[in-house]
């Protein structure tokens, strides 16, 4: 139980509030920015603000925390299209972004979804931390909109989307890995040292079929639990020293995962 109580006061930190600061420099060219701020984690996600005059504002881009120099309390942007919102029926503007730009991060960091492998450690995990969580039912029937009983890092990121949740904890022998649910970028890693004696595939959902497309990438049904989202995880995260550590003292079955990681000090 201490284990998830850290797991809480994480949480408590991670949600705490929005993140809300101008942009000191941008770089269209390069799709770069840049901001002042005390303490951010890279992985963190937002968006851009223009604002048209002092009552009408447009959100322009994405942006994703890419670096954060502690000494300078600068961080990089990376800067992308916003996808947050679409309708064919609406106008777009014509508007840039530029310097004095409002950033928003942590948008969302509210909600979270969790992965667990069986209803036990789903429910002793939600009970312990206190936030807004997503039911894996409503992500279950997203994968079935969607034709994936198998997920994948796509399908996090439209769930993201479609129900404003910031971001997601998957379960896997013995830790739980935080990550932010656009980026899909590794936040933090806890230990939670639960008995597991059962898992339900492709994860911990009342929702008993999923339904799947014909052919394609996630159409197949999940076989095994831990495989996959490790190999979602490193997907995400191939330069993440923790993640390869932690990968390397797990059982040989998943050290094919390691030559995924660009890591060269660490091969």
């Amino acid at each position: 139980m201490n284990k998830i109580v850290l797991l809480l006061l994480l949480v408590i930190h991670l949600s705490a509030s929005i993140i809300e600061t101008p942009i000191l420099t941008y770089d269209e060219d390069k799709k770069r920015a840049t901001i002042g701020i005390n303490m951010v984690d890279v992985g963190m996600s937002g968006f851009i603000v223009h604002y048209i005059s002092a009552d009408h504002s447009s959100i322009l881009k994405n942006v994703t925390v890419s670096a954060f120099d502690k000494e300078t309390k600068i961080a990089t942007l990376k800067v992308s299209d916003y996808d947050g919102l679409r309708n064919n029926a609406l106008p777009s503007g014509k508007w840039k972004v530029k310097v004095g730009d409002k950033v928003v991060l942590a948008f969302g960091y509210t909600r979270a979804l969790l992965i667990a492998p069986n209803e036990a450690i789903y429910h002793r995990i939600t009970k312990s931390v206190q936030t807004q969580w997503l039911h894996p039912d409503i992500y279950a029937t997203i994968l079935s909109f969607r034709g994936h009983p198998t997920p994948l890092i796509s399908d996090f990121k439209a769930m993201s989307i479609a129900t404003s949740t910031g971001l997601i904890f998957i379960y896997i022998n013995e830790k739980v890995y935080t990550l932010d649910a656009k980026s899909f970028t590794i936040l933090s890693i806890s230990a939670a040292p639960l008995p597991q004696d059962s898992v339900v595939l492709p994860f911990y959902t009342r929702v008993a079929e999923i339904d799947a497309n014909w052919w394609g990438e996630g159409s197949d049904e999940l076989l095994a639990y831990e495989p996959h989202y490790y190999e979602l995880l490193v997907e995400g995260n191939n330069k993440n020293k923790k993640l390869y550590n932690i990968i390397k003292s797990e059982d040989s079955q998943f050290h094919y995962l390691l030559d995924e990681f660009e890591i060269e000090d660490e091969k």
